[in-house]
């Protein structure tokens, strides 16, 4: 079985990624959550990959890192997971889609973190960030429009590219970010799945106050 290593379920995206791809289309795995900037976390992360990051899919001893490579991993390992749209031209785009997750949006990730059991609304961002905002709900319409009449998500069923924008969904909820109605039609899907919402629970339940990772609030 492979085991996953992430880091604290309410701030680690790129953790939450990996693991909503693995767990909502069945593929079996344990999980073993490292606590952000503690010892254990350098220590464990520095035996398990060079990059010195999570997430980490370890396969009998073989490490994947990276939350891309190991869904394109997984995807070739297990076939019928469906982690990529089953059509060319779907799939292509939908791995664009992760791509352009992986790499861009860059202005929304650092003033919008994502922070699971916190309440932010009303914070104001700035015009970059506001952006990226627009953008990214203008990308979601379109792929929906193109790809994804035969379901709720981005291309009909569940993906991976479903998966990497999981996050700005909960990212969106905690800051308030007022969306239209088909936006939030596909917010509710992504909600919807009881891996979103088991990620979700476990992450409230955390109690666990990271400064770095907290640009809005102190520590009680």
């Amino acid at each position: 079985m492979y085991t996953l290593l992430i880091a604290n379920k309410n701030y680690s995206s790129w953790s939450m990624r990996a693991w909503l791809a693995l767990r909502a289309t069945g593929v079996p795995f344990q999980e073993r959550k490292l606590t952000l900037f503690s010892a254990e976390f350098s220590r464990e992360i520095a035996g398990a990959s060079p990059a010195g990051l999570v997430p980490v899919l370890l396969d009998e001893g073989f490490a994947v890192w990276d939350s891309l490579a190991i869904c394109e991993y997984v995807a070739e390992r297990h076939p019928q997971a469906g982690l990529w749209p089953a059509e060319a031209r779907a799939r292509a785009r939908a791995r664009s889609l992760a791509s352009q997750m992986h790499s861009g949006f860059i202005q929304l990730r650092s003033a919008l973190p994502m922070n699971i059991e916190a309440n932010l609304p009303g914070i104001d961002f700035p015009q970059a960030a506001r952006e990226d905002i627009a953008r990214l709900q203008s990308l979601w319409l379109d792929t929906r429009r193109e790809f994804g009449r035969s379901g709720p998500f981005l291309f009909g069923n569940f993906s991976a590219a479903d998966a990497f924008y999981a996050p700005v969904v909960s990212r969106f909820q905690t800051y308030g970010i007022t969306t239209s109605a088909p936006v939030q039609e596909y917010m509710d899907a992504v909600c919807g799945l009881p891996a979103f919402q088991q990620w979700c629970q476990e992450a409230r339940e955390e109690g666990v106050f990271v400064p770095e990772d907290e640009p809005y609030r102190k520590q009680r």
